[in-house]
C-alpha cells in the first residue's frame, strides 16, 4: 500500500495546529540509518486509508521528495470526538532486520463447522490479532485461521494453526499451547438445563 507525504520544516503547537487548519496533518518518520524526519500528510486521503486494514498491519511504501522508502504505522493520534487526525508516527524498516507486528486473524468456515451448523453452539473469537516477528517481506497483511472443524466444547490454540513461512509468533510469558484464539461455547438453553437440577437441589 503506497502513500504520498511532503517535507515539513517547522514543529512546534502553533505550526502544527496551521497545518491541520490548512487539511494538512503533522508526523514524523524515525529509525533505520536516517534521522527523525518531519513530514505532513493530505488528512482526507489519510483518513480514507486509516480505514484499510492493511494500512495498520502491512509494510507501507511511502513516497517523498521522489523517493520511495519501506515504513510501518507506529502510532496514530485522533481527536476524541472530531473525525480529525492529530498526529501520525512511522518507523523505517530495513529489508534484512527483523520487525514485530500486530496482524489480524481472519476467522472463516464456523458457520460450517458440525459445533454452529448441528450443535448450535456459540464461538468466541478470544484473539483478534496476532503479534509476529518476521522479515518485512514476511509479513502477512492477515492470518487465515480455518474453523470449518469445530467440534462441541472445543477450543483453537495457537498450536493448532499454521503461520504463513518467515513468521513466528511473539509470546510474553505464554507457550502455543496455552495462548487461545477460539473457544466453543454450548448453546444457552443446554447451560440454563444444566443448572436446574442444582438450582432444585439447593431448594430442598
Amino acid at each position: 500500500m503506497k502513500f504520498v507525504a511532503f517535507e515539513r520544516a517547522k514543529q512546534g503547537t502553533g505550526a502544527s495546529r496551521r497545518l491541520r487548519n490548512a487539511g494538512k496533518v503533522p508526523g514524523i518518520v524515525y529509525g533505520g540509518e536516517g534521522q527523525p524526519q518531519l513530514i505532513e500528510l493530505d488528512h482526507n486521503a489519510l483518513w480514507q486509508a486509516i480505514k484499510k486494514e492493511a494500512f495498520h498491519s502491512s509494510v507501507l511504501d511511502m513516497e517523498l521528495a521522489g523517493q520511495v522508502s519501506k515504513v510501518l504505522l507506529r502510532d496514530l493520534q485522533i481527536h476524541p470526538y472530531k473525525q480529525l487526525v492529530l498526529h501520525v508516527d512511522f518507523q523505517r524498516v530495513s529489508a534484512k532486520q527483523k520487525i514485530h507486528m500486530k496482524v489480524p486473524l481472519h476467522y472463516r468456515g464456523e458457520e460450517e463447522s458440525n459445533a454452529v451448523k448441528f450443535d448450535k453452539c456459540l464461538v468466541n473469537h478470544i484473539l483478534n490479532e496476532l503479534e509476529v516477528s518476521c522479515l518485512p517481506a514476511d509479513l502477512p497483511e492477515a492470518i487465515e485461521v480455518d474453523l470449518s472443524k469445530l467440534e462441541k466444547g472445543a477450543t483453537v490454540t495457537l498450536k493448532d494453526i499454521a503461520l504463513p513461512k518467515g513468521v513466528e509468533p511473539v509470546l510474553r510469558g505464554h507457550t502455543a499451547e496455552d495462548t487461545v484464539l477460539v473457544s466453543v461455547v454450548n448453546p444457552a438453553a443446554e447451560e440454563s438445563d444444566a443448572a436446574t437440577p442444582a438450582a432444585e437441589g439447593d431448594k430442598k
